[in-house]
């Protein structure tokens, strides 16, 4: 078996994809769905595979244009798998956004009416509830900083939540 002489970019040998060449994956890629503004990236692409495939130390292929074109025809469908791809990322970005946003609506919603219901509360209830799920801080902490019994704010504590519950679910927010 003859072999062929491997081809590289030298001044001496020709630029493997010359007019016809180029022209013919030009035409597989734009028939293959690749838009126009595409095309010059996919020639450079099936360019560089030849340059690729001489810098291995490969053969040259027996008919370039033959092989450019197929070359040409994985490229196409390459950009349509990314494509799809981008696009079905694309999808769940805007859902996870609009689902980003609905909670967050919801958010808004349930902290303005938990306000609104604060501001209802009888002082000493408000004053609990604030220490105790604002301020993080436990019941015996609450009973020393009020001088109450540890009883007393776990009584007003439920009377609060009691009270903030039913206003909320009046106004069906929760």
């Amino acid at each position: 078996m003859l072999r062929r002489k491997p081809w590289g970019r030298s001044p001496d040998v020709p630029d493997p994809l010359d007019g016809g060449v180029e022209d013919r994956v030009r035409a597989v890629l734009s028939l293959g769905g690749v838009p126009y503004a595409d095309l010059p990236d996919g020639v450079q692409q099936v360019r560089l595979r030849l340059l690729e495939r001489a810098a291995k130390g490969q053969d040259a292929p027996r008919d370039v244009s033959a092989w450019a074109a197929v070359v040409a025809s994985n490229l196409a469908m390459d950009w349509h798998r990314a494509r799809r791809r981008q696009e079905r990322l694309g999808e769940r970005l805007a859902s996870l956004r609009q689902e980003d946003s609905r909670d967050a609506a919801d958010s808004r919603v349930l902290s303005l009416a938990v306000a609104q219901g604060l501001d209802e509360l009888p002082g000493q209830q408000r004053q609990v509830v604030v220490l105790r799920f604002y301020a993080d801080l436990p019941v015996r902490d609450i009973a020393a900083e009020l001088g109450v019994p540890e009883g007393t704010v776990k009584s007003r504590l439920h009377t609060a939540v009691r009270l903030l519950r039913a206003r909320l679910r009046e106004q069906e927010v929760v």
